[in-house]
């Protein structure tokens, strides 16, 4: 679960619900035109209907559970397994890597190794796993824009509400005792507009865009270690090329991680030189 966007939701309810307190009012007023939420909430999702195709919007629950899910992505182990699986690439050829692929949990990866073992150029591998990587990020495209498109439409509902609203109140121009009342009632479609979308629909759709921007470079990570691992490139240089993609603290991490499988390989060399 993602906590973030959870606490984040919470929060703004509550700092909205104290705000409004402070001021002088009540929590319950935001309900007080149920009118105006259906305008902002039905019109929003039925502008975003029209604008995209209707696969794409059946997909609107999963993508909600997506955003509030934490996927991770083992970034480190990934950098262990093809550094392990270079050396055995170097020690025994690239065919040894079969049988190793096939334990391999990320079908981008074994696709990437089964390419390798399937003695593909280089240059085609590479085409292949980016154009992947291309697809999967205009998938995820469609589904983070969703959300964008309705954080752009309802602002504007909001405002079509409030214009609807003070046409009622010219109506009411002769009873200034419900004057005050349908103007503030009139621009509580505003204040939903711009809830909703600044509340719910863009931040959804930046946390989508975040968790594609981190799986792309995941997988951009997996390319390059893939391609050296083709190349026959030392371990250590394989792990350092792919450290790279780590921020600092998590580099010194992997670093000393390596630096101990390092040891350990050494050991066993000696060991198999001086039986």
């Amino acid at each position: 679960m993602d906590f973030a966007t959870i606490i984040g939701l919470m929060a703004g309810v509550v700092v909205l619900v104290v705000v409004m307190i402070m001021d002088g009012g009540s929590p319950m007023e935001l309900f007080s035109n149920p009118a105006a939420i259906l305008l902002i909430i039905g019109g929003s999702i039925a502008a975003t209907m029209i604008a995209s195709p209707l696969k794409s919007i059946m997909l609107l629950p999963k993508l909600i559970l997506l955003a509030m899910r934490e996927k991770k992505l083992g970034v480190e182990e990934a950098i262990d397994v093809l550094t392990a699986m270079s050396d055995k690439a170097r020690r025994e050829g690239l065919l040894a890597l079969e049988e190793e692929s096939k334990k391999i949990q990320d079908p981008f990866l074994q696709k990437g190794i089964m390419l390798v073992v399937d003695g593909v150029d280089p240059a085609q591998v590479r085409a292949i796993l980016e154009t992947t990587i291309e697809h999967m990020r205009e998938r995820h495209m469609r589904g983070f824009g969703l959300f964008s498109a309705a954080g752009g439409f309802a602002p504007t509902f909001g405002i079509i509400g409030t214009v609807m609203g003070l046409i009622s109140v010219l109506k009411q121009l002769d009873d200034p005792n419900r004057l005050a009342r349908s103007i503030a009632s009139a621009f509580l479609a505003t204040l939903w507009g711009l809830l909703t979308a600044n509340l719910i629909y863009l931040p959804l759709a930046s946390k989508l865009r975040s968790k594609s921007d981190h799986e792309v470079a995941y997988r951009t990570l997996l390319v390059e270690g893939i391609l050296a691992l083709q190349a026959g490139e030392n371990p250590r240089l394989v792990r350092e090329k792919l450290e790279a993609f780590l921020p600092p603290n998590a580099q010194g991490k992997e670093k000393a991680r390596g630096k101990s499988g390092a040891a350990a390989e050494k050991g066993q060399e000696e060991a198999r030189a001086n039986p």
